[in-house]
């Protein structure tokens, strides 16, 4: 008895095309955008303003003073303008897709769509993709403010290699992004309720960024060997100790986002890790790193942000794939 097996004809990404401009069209022209540019613009605002007063004040030559504006932290506001973006990035990515999925089920509006030659395929990661094309307009446009308001009050224009960094941090921040994005996508395409896939995303934001770095340091120590615990053991051991530590704190998506930031817009790191005597042949202290360089020092970050959100997008991919859907 031969078994018939239905075959899809065509490419699976037929509609994408058409699927993402809907998605960023009704991001850019919503009321919700708006409002959530506006946080981010006058969260950015309170830490840049007070960095720039401080930098005009400076007489000493530096070589990378348009960084020192997003890495620099004033007296009167205690976190930098890249501290405050990693507060305000996952709200809103998770601002932009806790509702796109199952949105479209109580609006019934979901069959509809999927009546038209429009594969699954093409419609989640058409809104994926709109989501996250108005998560980089959003930063772009307000890195390029930092930069302009930098380029009126400094007096200065930036050199290349900071724009270069500049423009790596904002890869950065957009992969960092689409983490929490697929997340709240996730969360969406399994609950029906926006409230609670909204409440979802967010709790496991605040898992990662409050909880987490409490819970590593009681793991690392329920692991910790005797002679570690009493200050005997060898230098092996403590660097092995060191690297686990490391492992389980960049299982966040906060951690890889601050190490990259760290490894791109202060020139002069030279490791993320441990250092050993090794390391320090040669090298030559406060020097800063070339571009490239600094690439190939977060490129494991970098890597990392890519590879959560492409696994997190595929468990919702796949879990929207077994979804039935009723008119």
């Amino acid at each position: 008895m031969q078994r018939s097996t239905a075959r899809r004809e065509g490419s699976p990404f037929t509609g994408l095309g058409p699927v993402f401009m809907k998605e960023f069209s009704d991001h850019l022209s919503s009321a919700r955008m708006m409002v959530l540019m506006l946080f981010v613009i006058a969260f950015g605002a309170l830490t840049v303003a007070p960095s720039l007063t401080e930098l005009r004040n400076v007489t000493e030559s530096d070589t990378f003073l348009f960084l020192r504006i997003f890495t620099s932290a004033s007296s009167r506001v205690p976190f930098s303008f890249t501290a405050a973006l990693g507060f305000t990035i996952p709200l809103l990515a998770i601002g932009l897709g806790f509702d796109s999925v199952n949105g479209e089920f109580n609006r019934r509006t979901l069959s509809r769509v999927l009546s038209q030659p429009i594969y699954r395929d093409a419609l989640l990661l058409g809104k994926f993709l709109g989501a996250l094309a108005t998560l980089a307009v959003a930063l772009v446009a307000l890195w390029l403010i930092v930069l302009g308001a930098g380029l009126l009050l400094l007096g200065i224009p930036p050199r290349g290699v900071e724009v270069a960094r500049g423009v790596a941090f904002l890869a950065v921040a957009i992969a960092y992004g689409g983490v929490w994005l697929a997340a709240s996508m996730l969360f969406s395409v399994i609950f029906r309720s926006t409230a609670t896939s909204a409440l979802c995303a967010l709790g496991v934001w605040l898992f990662f960024l409050i909880v987490w770095p409490l819970i590593v340091p009681a793991v690392v120590l329920a692991f910790a060997s005797p002679d570690m615990l009493s200050g005997r053991a060898s230098i092996d051991e403590t660097l092995a100790f060191i690297q686990f530590q490391s492992f389980l704190d960049r299982l966040s998506p906060n951690t890889l986002f601050g190490e990259a930031v760290i490894g791109l817009l202060n020139p002069e790191t030279r490791t993320l890790g441990p250092i050993i005597q090794s390391q320090m042949y040669g090298a030559i202290m406060g020097a800063p790193l070339p571009f490239g360089q600094s690439l190939l020092l977060i490129w494991p970050q970098i890597t990392g942000l890519i590879a959560g959100m492409i696994v997190v997008f595929a468990a919702a991919y796949i879990i929207f794939q077994r979804e039935e859907v009723r008119a």
